[in-house]
Protein backbone atom coordinates (compact mmCIF):
# COMPACT_ATOMS: atom_id res chain seq x y z
CA UNK A 1 0.00 0.00 0.00
CA UNK A 2 0.93 3.45 -0.57
CA UNK A 3 -0.20 7.17 -0.77
CA UNK A 4 -1.38 8.70 -3.95
CA UNK A 5 0.79 11.95 -3.17
CA UNK A 6 1.00 14.65 -1.12
CA UNK A 7 -2.66 16.42 -2.43
CA UNK A 8 -4.12 13.56 -1.61
CA UNK A 9 -5.57 11.26 1.19
CA UNK A 10 -6.34 7.89 -0.79
CA UNK A 11 -4.50 5.05 -0.53
CA UNK A 12 -3.24 2.78 -3.87
CA UNK A 13 -4.09 -0.80 -3.05
CA UNK A 14 -3.12 -2.37 -6.36
CA UNK A 15 -0.20 -0.25 -7.55
CA UNK A 16 0.90 -3.17 -9.72
CA UNK A 17 -2.30 -3.30 -11.64
CA UNK A 18 -2.34 0.66 -11.85
CA UNK A 19 1.54 0.57 -13.30
CA UNK A 20 0.07 -1.70 -15.89
CA UNK A 21 -3.06 0.33 -16.33
CA UNK A 22 -0.93 3.10 -17.21
CA UNK A 23 1.73 1.69 -19.57
CA UNK A 24 -1.08 0.63 -21.23
CA UNK A 25 -3.40 3.90 -22.10
CA UNK A 26 -3.17 5.87 -24.88
CA UNK A 27 -0.99 8.95 -24.85
CA UNK A 28 -2.77 11.95 -24.11
CA UNK A 29 -2.60 13.53 -27.83
CA UNK A 30 -4.46 10.20 -29.28
CA UNK A 31 -7.46 10.53 -26.81
CA UNK A 32 -7.93 14.01 -27.38
CA UNK A 33 -8.28 12.86 -31.20
CA UNK A 34 -11.00 10.43 -30.28
CA UNK A 35 -12.69 12.75 -28.32
CA UNK A 36 -12.77 15.62 -31.29
CA UNK A 37 -13.90 12.50 -33.27
CA UNK A 38 -16.41 11.46 -30.76
CA UNK A 39 -18.01 15.47 -30.85
CA UNK A 40 -18.29 14.90 -34.56
CA UNK A 41 -19.92 11.72 -34.12
CA UNK A 42 -22.03 13.33 -31.35
CA UNK A 43 -23.83 15.29 -33.96
CA UNK A 44 -27.51 14.33 -34.76
CA UNK A 45 -27.58 16.21 -37.97
CA UNK A 46 -24.31 14.50 -38.71
CA UNK A 47 -25.38 10.84 -37.78
CA UNK A 48 -28.67 11.40 -39.79
CA UNK A 49 -26.53 12.49 -43.11
CA UNK A 50 -24.30 9.46 -42.28
CA UNK A 51 -26.55 7.18 -42.62
CA UNK A 52 -28.44 8.74 -45.40
CA UNK A 53 -25.45 8.20 -47.41
CA UNK A 54 -24.46 5.03 -45.89
CA UNK A 55 -25.39 3.18 -49.26
CA UNK A 56 -26.38 5.84 -52.01
CA UNK A 57 -24.61 8.89 -53.29
CA UNK A 58 -26.38 12.30 -52.69
CA UNK A 59 -26.28 15.68 -53.12
CA UNK A 60 -26.29 18.90 -51.15
CA UNK A 61 -29.89 19.65 -52.14
CA UNK A 62 -31.01 16.06 -51.63
CA UNK A 63 -30.00 16.26 -47.89
CA UNK A 64 -30.75 19.25 -47.64
CA UNK A 65 -34.49 17.86 -48.43
CA UNK A 66 -34.21 15.16 -46.54
CA UNK A 67 -33.62 16.51 -43.47
CA UNK A 68 -35.15 19.77 -43.84
CA UNK A 69 -32.78 22.15 -43.64
CA UNK A 70 -31.08 24.73 -46.02
CA UNK A 71 -27.98 23.70 -48.53
CA UNK A 72 -25.58 25.98 -46.53
CA UNK A 73 -26.34 24.01 -43.15
CA UNK A 74 -26.22 20.76 -45.14
CA UNK A 75 -22.68 22.41 -47.22
CA UNK A 76 -21.69 23.25 -43.27
CA UNK A 77 -21.95 19.78 -42.05
CA UNK A 78 -20.26 18.32 -45.00
CA UNK A 79 -16.83 20.06 -44.21
CA UNK A 80 -16.66 18.89 -40.42
CA UNK A 81 -17.21 15.37 -42.08
CA UNK A 82 -14.32 15.80 -44.79
CA UNK A 83 -12.25 17.11 -42.59
CA UNK A 84 -11.92 13.64 -40.74
CA UNK A 85 -12.27 11.69 -43.94
CA UNK A 86 -15.91 10.37 -43.08
CA UNK A 87 -17.36 11.15 -46.51
CA UNK A 88 -16.10 11.60 -49.85
CA UNK A 89 -17.50 13.84 -52.51
CA UNK A 90 -17.52 13.00 -55.90
CA UNK A 91 -18.21 15.99 -58.76
CA UNK A 92 -20.10 16.02 -61.55
CA UNK A 93 -20.81 19.32 -63.55
CA UNK A 94 -21.26 21.79 -60.73
CA UNK A 95 -23.18 19.16 -58.51
CA UNK A 96 -21.20 17.74 -55.99
CA UNK A 97 -22.50 14.34 -54.53
CA UNK A 98 -21.25 12.56 -51.07
CA UNK A 99 -20.76 9.08 -49.77
CA UNK A 100 -19.76 7.64 -47.01
CA UNK A 101 -16.17 6.77 -46.77
CA UNK A 102 -15.55 4.09 -44.25
CA UNK A 103 -17.26 1.13 -44.19
CA UNK A 104 -16.22 1.25 -40.67
CA UNK A 105 -18.73 4.28 -40.05
CA UNK A 106 -21.55 2.56 -41.17
CA UNK A 107 -20.62 -0.26 -38.69
CA UNK A 108 -20.13 2.03 -35.83
CA UNK A 109 -23.13 3.66 -36.15
CA UNK A 110 -24.93 0.21 -36.72
CA UNK A 111 -23.40 -1.00 -33.25
CA UNK A 112 -24.81 2.11 -31.34
CA UNK A 113 -28.11 1.50 -32.52
CA UNK A 114 -27.77 -1.65 -31.25
CA UNK A 115 -26.35 -0.87 -28.11
CA UNK A 116 -29.32 2.24 -27.54
CA UNK A 117 -32.00 -0.71 -28.86
CA UNK A 118 -30.46 -2.58 -25.46
CA UNK A 119 -30.66 0.20 -23.20
CA UNK A 120 -34.23 0.70 -23.33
Amino acid sequence: MSSCGPNCNCTIFHQDVLNSVEENLLPDNKLTDIADFFKVMGDFTRIKIMEAIKDEELCVCDLGHLLGVTKSAISHQMRTLRKYNIVTSKKKGKMVYYRLNQDYISTMIEGANNYVGKLK
